[in-house]
């Protein structure tokens, strides 16, 4: 089944790019297109596409309150695009629930890539803003580390599995990744991931990144 992708941008010739690109993609349809925020979050409600492609500089409703209402609507997931690699944007977008974060000059490769990685339900930050994004937004020196006794009180209520799940994607590794490392099934990593999200009150895999490394978790 395809993956079903609403563009929302702002410049038209970008716009139109990106459907370009995406639309001539195997596996992925282009459902629909906006111009501002507004019509963004409009068009997901009516469309119900898997993954909206989200600017975050557009007119009307700007792209993070637009991800925020997507998000907590349950709407799609939202991959955001960014011209910057790092501004108030980003965090927003994160805080708003984002699944990723990409450059506007990505290459047309990338660009697909992302849209399946965050489609198959997994988090997608741009490189070049990794490093820098988690360093910004957990500000500094983690909290508490280790598992067992000294776990921070914020992961109490999480099980050792769900624990080793959450060290694993703040190493940034995937599904299957996480599968192989732990020797788990890479459906029985998702529903740790999913039960891990609810507990911890995060929307994205992303914030839950961001979160282990804040609190210095690692693996036993």
């Amino acid at each position: 089944m395809a993956i079903r992708v609403l563009v929302a941008e702002d410049q038209a010739s970008v716009r139109s790019g990106l459907v370009l690109i995406l639309g001539g993609a195997h596996g992925i349809d282009v459902v629909g297109e906006a111009a501002d925020g507004e019509q963004a979050v409009r068009l997901a409600r009516e469309l119900r596409p898997d993954l909206v492609l989200m600017d975050v500089q557009m007119p009307r409703l700007d792209g993070v309150s637009a991800t925020r209402q997507v998000v907590a609507e349950g709407l799609a997931d939202v991959l955001v695009l960014t011209t910057f690699d790092l501004d108030e944007y980003v965090f927003g977008a994160l805080r708003a629930g984002a699944a990723g974060f990409l450059l506007k000059d990505t290459d047309a490769a990338s660009l697909v890539e992302a849209v399946r990685t965050v489609a198959r339900g997994e988090g997608m930050i741009a490189p070049a803003v990794t490093r820098r994004l988690i360093e910004e937004f957990a500000g500094g020196a983690p909290r508490a580390g280790g598992g067992g006794a000294g776990r921070a009180p914020e992961l109490a209520a999480l099980t050792d599995r769900e624990y080793e799940v959450l060290a694993c994607l703040g190493e940034g590794l995937a599904n299957a990744e996480i599968a192989a490392r732990l020797r788990m099934a890479e459906a029985t990593v998702k529903t740790h991931v999913s039960r891990l999200l609810g507990k911890l009150g995060l929307r994205s895999r992303t914030q839950a990144a961001v979160l282990a490394k804040e609190l210095g978790v690692t693996g036993t």
